[in-house]
């Protein structure tokens, strides 16, 4: 990876999520927005693996979709609904694979409407559904953008409950960027231990 990992939350936050997939992976991107998580994930578990990603908008689908087929990928299905159904759309796809990762980018699509977020309560739901969905050994990874009132909202709430997590089950690790102007995006961290 080039450049300062510490200087791009998204990067990091990947690069943490990258270390728990391996070739032949099935993952999930819950929230694919213009599919540049989607795009690494698929590069990480290779033709074998599978990525399933996620979105409630079009607009997003359709992007992930195109940036996918230009880089050739294939080796993806995309969902356009709510990350509240995770376990459905894996039925729905024929997917037994338990996933090695679920990505979570909250907040509204980058160029996109942004009045259309992710909700809090729906945030919380849905994290909670795939760190259950996700294998021993795996991860969830939500970043987190506080600088919205309802993204604010998500990361007092993902807090909260992660703190709740029984350490002899789950590893937790949260990280912010403390000297940084303008609620930067802060990450969490939840693996399921083996």
């Amino acid at each position: 990876m080039e450049g300062n990992l510490l200087t791009t939350t998204a990067a990091l936050a990947m690069e943490v999520t990258l270390s728990y997939v391996s070739k032949g992976d099935f993952v999930i991107d819950a929230t694919c927005g213009n599919g540049h998580d989607t795009i690494c994930l698929a590069e990480a578990v290779g033709d074998s693996g599978c990525v399933m990603a996620v979105d409630l908008q079009k607009q997003a689908i359709q992007k992930t979709e195109e940036l996918m087929n230009e880089a050739g990928i294939r080796q993806f299905l995309t969902v356009q609904g709510s990350f509240l159904h995770l376990q459905k759309y894996m039925e729905e796809t024929g997917e037994d694979r338990k996933p090695s990762a679920a990505v979570f980018n909250l907040g509204y699509l980058p160029g996109g409407d942004k009045t259309v977020t992710t909700k809090a309560e729906d945030t919380l739901e849905s994290v909670k559904k795939a760190l259950s969905l996700i294998k021993t050994g795996g991860i969830v990874t939500v970043v987190m953008y506080p600088g919205h009132p309802e993204g604010k909202r998500e990361l007092e709430m993902l807090l909260s409950w992660a703190e709740t997590l029984p350490p002899k089950i789950y590893h937790t690790v949260y990280v912010s960027f403390p000297n940084q102007k303008n609620n930067p995006p802060q990450i969490l961290w939840i693996t399921k231990k083996k």
